[in-house]
């Protein structure tokens, strides 16, 4: 039987690579975006048709705990059941905090912080009902180490990781495993987008000399919603070419 899979964020950057890394066991695949354009999911549903496969795109604002419930009730309907959920929905809004509005802050721990409580909250109704699945958080060095200008993204990627702890510990007896994954510097669209002179500045630290790919990351998260990590939960796995150890 295909397992069910929900991957927030799931149009570009790790989220679409996570997505195509699933292809592998050809799954009941949900990818959930918020983009302005339908241009990055339709290029990764045609990704993904490439390899012989479909998957289904909902358009949502995993901020909103209204539109996330109704998300989740049409998927159940359809899929009558959640096997894992990728909570990879993420913005940034940098700023130094003398310059940060309150609304740079409130919008990106709406979306970063509040998201993985929405989908987390009804995807965990659904698994503690088959007393199986798996949550992965993607999380972020930045939670770990902070970084100047990202007191908001920080706030909500070390959040995450004191989430995905507790949740871990609520769940286990029911036999769902949470986990988070914590990407360094990673080549994506949100990283592409900096300065050359902040790129060069990253990579001069990192220890491996190079930025991380999105797939790099991604077999991370397969891998943690697999049986090869049948025992771990709770765990914060630092994908990151030794920028943190």
């Amino acid at each position: 039987m295909s397992r069910v899979v929900v991957i927030t964020g799931g149009s570009k950057g790790i989220g679409r690579a996570t997505a195509l890394k699933f292809l592998e066991e050809r799954p009941d695949l949900v990818l959930v975006y918020y983009d302005q354009t339908e241009e990055e999911i339709n290029g990764t549903l045609s990704m993904i048709r490439e390899r012989g496969h479909e998957a289904e795109a909902y358009k949502r604002d995993v901020s909103s705990y209204r539109e996330v419930e109704s998300l989740f009730s049409e998927i159940l309907k359809a899929h009558g059941r959640i096997d894992v959920l990728v909570n990879n929905a993420g913005i940034t809004r940098d700023r130094l905090l003398v310059r940060m509005s309150e609304e740079d802050w409130d919008r990106l721990l709406e979306v970063n912080l509040k998201s993985v409580f929405n989908c987390s909250y009804f995807a965990v109704k659904a698994m503690m009902k088959e007393r199986s699945g798996v949550i992965v958080n993607v999380s972020s060095v930045v939670g770990q180490i902070g970084n100047v200008g990202q007191c908001n993204y920080a706030a909500s990627k070390a959040g995450i990781m004191g989430f995905t702890k507790s949740l871990a510990r609520e769940v286990a007896p029911r036999g769902i495993r949470v986990n988070a994954v914590a990407p360094g510097f990673i080549d994506t669209e949100m990283t592409q987008a900096l300065p050359e002179k902040v790129k060069e500045m990253f990579i001069s630290s990192i220890p491996m000399g190079r930025m991380g790919r999105p797939e790099e990351v991604a077999e991370v998260i397969y891998w943690l919603c697999g049986e090869g990590s049948s025992y771990l939960t709770g765990q914060v796995i630092h994908v990151n070419g030794g920028l943190y150890m």
